[in-house]
């Protein structure tokens, strides 16, 4: 078979930092190359969840082919539309593994973001041609020669290079797709070599099971052949292939260069790897795709009914959001507090936040999320390794050697007159200094090495907060170091509280536990009994405070008289109020767990 049709086909992404334009540019090339009629064309079609439409940012990759007519010639061009927050870095990572080319947007009023910048260095990384586009040009405070100076200084991008465009406007729509075709090289492959492709996504229907969405690099994908995943080791027949125009639209086959999609009768998302490579089971490749790894989650909390009774109903919700999201994590778990609920596992705050969301909205839940927390490494006094995420299961501390937690290399990019408060900021996150670049007159770059737990409080707000909104931050996981760390119990009339436990530093040990059982004390109501609410390290009682009990005035039927009479009904009283508070149960309202969220 010959690969001469390979020259008219050209695969790229669109990166950028949240909110700098890209769904509105992928908006107009839909409109533009005539993929779209006008009368079915929304804002942000390609964002089809509605939590993505509503907070303006794409959460999952999603593929469209779009056909463009270039010197009389008709080209293929297949847009991989990526997520540009942090939490899908590997998302990212994928899309862009997939492209031969990127169009990186950025936005004229903001400029360079940390994001923009982060993913920049991924396609750099694996050395695609970059097309810069600079968008939102017609906006009043656009400032067109300080972004293009950034994108010399930061990414060594040349002024002429930039395209200026509006993406609201239609501004500069036929030149960036000229630019595709002129800029990005039509993809390698060979159609007659082995099967090799790439799985970039996947997506659950309850028809057909799940949808496989591939980039494919060499060899063909049709109907009735068997294919193999090669890391999952499973092997299955496809039972058709398609394309996205940009809804499912099935084709007789898949070829080298091709973006589509197959279906393979494939049960549930759990059997297949996302960056994982198809090859012919027959005939398999050996070269398969680089950069497949386990999607890991990083960030943990406990989800629980408010109601008891929805506990099954929560259970169906998560399995039907993991068919649509292979880095969900989640396991039953249960609390003497809370009753019973699940463990889950995020990629990041904000992905725990929209399956939180998802969660409520979609699936008409009351839920109560615990105090997030990160994955610790254990070393016991025998020297076994153990991963631990629960504060509640944490090993006795008298068998603990060491604790390691996983710590963050953070980039923050801010108008140089934030550069003070925010480097407080970091200092009092216990952040390791790294090292700060300006890059323009008035930005600059700072870098941190901090511990993960300390980012996923109130890091980013607080960062916000101290710099009015300007500045941005990226992160990226680097290693587990040892740290002093220390398990802080709560306790409720002597009763320990296990929703309620947190890991912290040993410094902050005391001012975390005081400030919390100060907060304890507001929201949980008074008993007819004295309440004390202790935090504790181990046997050691840290931080305290007491609910006075709830008093009837048993003096009130006494005029006047000996104060032997009062001092006996106050004696049987106290008497009382003792054996109430031996055999009294406190029930603890829902606001108790949510005010470890709000403890500065």
């Amino acid at each position: 078979m010959d690969n001469s049709y390979l020259k008219f086909i050209r695969n790229f992404s669109i990166i950028a930092h949240i909110d700098h334009g890209k769904s509105t540019l992928a908006d107009r090339l839909l409109e533009y190359t005539g993929t779209i009629e006008k009368r079915k064309m929304k804002e942000q079609f390609l964002d089809s969840m509605e939590l993505e439409r509503e907070r303006g940012i794409t959460i999952k990759a999603k593929a469209v082919q779009l056909k463009y007519l270039f010197d009389n010639n008709e080209y293929t061009l297949n847009l991989i539309d990526t997520p540009g927050h942090v939490d899908f870095s590997y998302e990212v990572s994928r899309s862009l593994r997939a492209s031969d080319g990127a169009i990186l947007v950025v936005d004229a009023s903001q400029g360079i973001e940390a994001q923009t910048l982060a993913n920049a260095h991924i396609a750099l990384g694996l050395k695609l041609p970059i097309i810069p586009v600079v968008n939102k040009i017609d906006l009043p405070n656009a400032d067109i020669e300080k972004t293009e100076n950034e994108l010399k200084e930061m990414l060594n991008i040349s002024p002429e290079d930039c395209i200026l465009a509006s993406a609201k406007e239609g501004i500069g729509t036929k030149e960036i797709l000229d630019a595709i075709i002129r800029k990005i090289p039509p993809p390698i492959g060979d159609i007659n070599a082995p099967l090799n492709a790439l799985i970039m996504d996947a997506q659950f229907d309850f028809y057909k099971g799940v949808i496989v969405f591939v980039r494919v690099y060499d060899g063909i994908i049709k109907k009735g052949m068997k294919i193999k995943m090669m890391a999952a080791g499973s092997v299955w027949e496809v039972t058709a292939v398609g394309i996205f125009k940009p809804e499912k639209t099935e084709t007789d086959i898949l070829k080298a260069g091709n973006v589509g999609y197959i279906e393979a009768g494939i049960k549930s998302i759990s059997d297949i790897k996302i960056g994982d490579t198809i090859t012919d089971a027959q005939n398999p490749t050996s070269h398969p795709q680089p950069g497949y790894r386990e999607v890991k989650p990083m960030v943990f909390c406990g989800l629980f009914p408010v109601l008891n009774e929805q506990y099954e109903e929560l259970k169906d919700a998560l399995q039907k959001l993991k068919l649509n999201d292979a880095s969900l994590f989640f396991e039953p778990e249960s609390s003497e507090a809370l009753g019973f609920g699940f463990r889950c596992g995020f990629l990041g705050l904000l992905h725990m936040e929209i399956i939180q969301e998802r969660l409520e909205r979609e699936y008409n839940l009351n839920l109560i999320a615990t105090a997030p927390n990160v994955e610790y490494k254990i070393i016991t006094t025998s020297g076994e390794i153990i991963m631990c995420d629960n504060p509640a299961l944490f090993p006795d501390f008298s068998k603990i050697e060491a604790i390691e937690e996983p710590y963050v290399k953070v980039s923050i990019i801010t108008p140089s007159e934030y550069i003070g408060p925010l480097m407080q900021l970091c200092q009092s996150k216990r952040g390791i200094y790294i090292t700060t670049e300006y890059l323009t007159v008035g930005r600059a770059l700072i870098v941190y090495e901090m511990p993960l737990s300390e980012i996923i409080w109130d890091f980013y707000d607080k960062l916000k907060s101290c710099t009015r909104g300007y500045a941005t931050m990226d992160y990226e996981i680097i290693d587990y170091r040892p740290g002093d760390l220390k398990k802080v119990d709560i306790l409720v009339n002597h009763e320990k509280i296990d929703s309620l436990s947190f890991i912290i530093h040993k410094d902050f040990a005391y001012r975390k536990a005081k400030s919390l059982v100060e907060k304890l004390k507001e929201v949980i109501p008074r008993q007819l009994f004295p309440l004390p609410i202790q935090g504790a390290i181990g046997g050691q009682i840290i931080a305290r405070e007491t609910i006075p009990a709830l008093r009837k005035d048993v003096l009130a039927k006494c005029y006047g008289g000996d104060i032997t009479r009062k001092r006996k009904l106050l004696e049987k009283q106290k008497e009382g109020k003792k054996r109430m508070k031996q055999f009294g149960s406190v029930e603890i309202p829902q606001e108790a767990f949510l005010a470890i969220l709000k403890v500065e």
